[in-house]
């Protein structure tokens, strides 16, 4: 079944937009794939990005904060680079445009998606303490992109590199993964205090 897409917010969007048209924005961009792009670049496939962080309920699954919008800038028929932005008080802003392993391995996680017999929301998680990120399939194709949690029918497709002990590009389900991602959000204990 197609992945719905969740429509990114228009300042989002055209943050982005305007870093693209910006020569000096792409010039300075350590991003080699986009400075040597030909032909005219575009910002598509919105994906919000959210930062996985401790269960409010112990025993429950994550809580997931919305922390910015990730795009894939395409060149012609391939994919350079992504745009970020991220929230602040005024608004949604350009934060920066990257490349690397988590872009290639985004697109072959979308692709995973594609055939599964379910409709889902992409997003993006991060776990910054594990330098983790991975595809979030939402079971509420119509959510809320903001406002999203995880629910006991989600799946996540960890991206590559994944920390050891986590399978890249394996489709897991989010309850397999919720132990383990509670004990890597869970705070460390206080210095003197029992483990």
């Amino acid at each position: 079944m197609p992945l719905l897409v969740p429509p990114a917010p228009a300042p989002a969007l055209l943050s982005v937009l305007a870093a693209l048209s910006s020569p000096t924005a792409v010039l300075e961009a350590r991003t080699p794939a986009l400075r040597t792009a030909q032909g005219p670049l575009d910002a598509e496939l919105p994906l919000p990005v959210h930062v996985f962080e401790p269960a409010s309920v112990p025993g429950g699954l994550p809580h997931a904060r919305l922390a910015g919008w990730r795009f894939h800038i395409r060149a012609g028929a391939r994919v350079a680079a992504a745009g970020e932005t991220v929230a602040t008080p005024d608004g949604w802003v350009f934060s920066r445009f990257s490349e690397g392993p988590y872009l290639a391995s985004t697109e072959r996680a979308l692709r995973q998606a594609e055939p599964l017999p379910a409709t889902y929301q992409p997003h993006l998680l991060s776990v910054p303490s594990r330098y983790m990120m991975a595809l979030w399939l939402h079971s509420v194709p119509r959510a809320d992109a903001a406002t999203a949690q995880p629910d006991p029918a989600d799946l996540v497709i960890p991206l590559a590199p994944a920390p050891p002990g986590i399978a890249s590009h394996r489709v897991y389900r989010i309850v397999e993964l919720a132990p383990l991602l509670s004990a890597w959000l869970a705070p460390p204990p206080l210095a003197g205090s029992p483990a």
